[in-house]
């Protein structure tokens, strides 16, 4: 996982692209909030959301 971590900030830094960061960060947050949710009982309330 860091190994991939340090490729894409060297892909960024390099690029110039750091535009993508935003987009990168709100997907990963997502996409933690999906996964810890999928077995709680909070589940309902998080998919509303969506």
């Amino acid at each position: 996982m860091m190994e991939l971590m340090k490729d894409l900030w060297g892909f960024l830094k390099v690029r110039k692209k750091f535009w993508l960061l935003p987009i990168i960060s709100v997907l990963l947050l997502f996409a933690t909030l999906i996964l810890i949710s999928q077995n709680m009982v909070l589940a309902p309330f998080v998919y509303t959301i969506f």
